[in-house]
């Protein structure tokens, strides 16, 4: 049973049953209704625009399991894996941005910072070098994460509980895996090479159910526990001092923070490849919307879910740049926001 009353001005507490308690404030609520409203029209409009584009009317049919003939292979084959993939990947790179910024308690930080991104680029790469033409290079993706991540963890001494270590040995993983990849990507062959700069700029092109259905299983299995830090999370950011005087191990909170991170984006570039600066972009977007503090997880996984399948719908019609990955329509889309943001930093004085 699922209860509301109001604990304070612009504030209400949501109780379900009598276990879960939620402190949220209506402009949360309503800005969640908003991105899950243009997400849903994006989903919409990816798959009815366009040549192969479903008629609209025809869709809640096709939805259904009614598709046929052309309308079932653009359904089944073309757009709905690479829609429910492009969904789930951006709300998994949003809450693992939102963890990884309270984490550190840095506006600029993401999980690309300890090596997730490069190194997820360095395994695929080793593995188009080295590896028989047959093994997916999305298994070479997620191993070199998961290597970049564990020597990230071993050299800083402290395991993912310093985030000054963890942001320097960071860096230095990135740059060593970034050098690792440019070299691969010189060494092979050409039409290697196009394959996997297409991968490493994070695309969505010939995904599969299966890709789906990874990273909706990462989605669902980390998602009580993102719901379980969140508390702590918010706490953690007053400081380490009051943290502790409510009850909460700020150390604990953010190794089990960075690790639940770190998981989450290995499960979208698993899926989608390496994807720019979306983990950057949207915790801040959401935070900007509410006006509030804490980290935001649940609305930072829906700016997210509408960032990736926006940008991929632009890169699936624009007339002139149709080919180009997504992951570089990302890129722009993160680089127009950190312009916009130096910008506005500038004319307040604080730059």
């Amino acid at each position: 049973m699922t209860t509301t009353h109001r604990a304070a001005p612009r504030t209400r507490v949501v109780r379900i049953g009598s276990a879960v308690t939620l402190l949220t404030r209506p402009r949360v609520l309503w800005t969640g209704a908003a991105l899950g409203l243009l997400t849903l029209a994006v989903c919409v409009a990816t798959l009815t625009t366009g040549r192969l584009g479903i008629a609209l009317a025809d869709l809640p049919d096709a939805l259904s399991g009614g598709a046929t003939g052309v309308d079932a292979f653009v359904l089944d084959r073309l757009r709905g894996p690479r829609l429910t993939v492009a969904v789930a990947a951006g709300a998994a790179l949003g809450v693992s941005g939102a963890l990884f910024q309270s984490v550190t308690r840095n506006p600029l930080g993401s999980p690309d910072v300890i090596g997730v991104g490069p190194g997820a680029g360095a395994g695929a790469a080793l593995v188009a070098l080295f590896l028989p033409a047959g093994v997916p290079v999305v298994l070479g993706a997620l191993a070199g994460a998961c290597a970049a991540v564990l020597l990230v963890y071993v050299s800083t001494g402290t395991g993912f509980r310093n985030p000054g270590r963890l942001v320097v040995a960071g860096i230095a993983v990135a740059a060593m895996a970034t050098a690792l990849t440019q070299y691969v990507v010189y060494a092979v062959e050409r039409d290697q090479a196009t394959v996997l700069s297409a991968y490493l700029n994070g695309s969505l092109t010939a995904r599969s159910w299966d890709d789906a259905l990874v990273i909706w299983l990462v989605l669902l299995v980390t998602a009580p526990a993102a719901v379980l830090l969140a508390r702590p999370l918010a706490l953690s950011e007053m400081g380490d001092t009051a943290a502790e005087a409510l009850g909460v191990s700020p150390r604990r909170t953010r190794g089990r923070a960075v690790l639940l991170s770190v998981v989450l984006s290995a499960g979208a570039v698993a899926a989608a490849g390496p994807v720019a600066f979306i983990a950057l972009t949207a915790p801040q977007i959401a935070r900007r919307l509410t006006g509030a503090t804490g980290p935001h997880l649940a609305l930072s996984a829906l700016t997210g879910a509408l960032l990736l399948p926006l940008a991929d719908l632009a890169a699936q019609r624009s007339p002139y740049l149709s080919d180009l990955p997504v992951g570089i329509w990302t890129l722009g889309i993160g680089g127009l926001y950190l312009g916009s943001l130096l910008v506005r930093e500038w004319r307040k004085g604080a730059l």
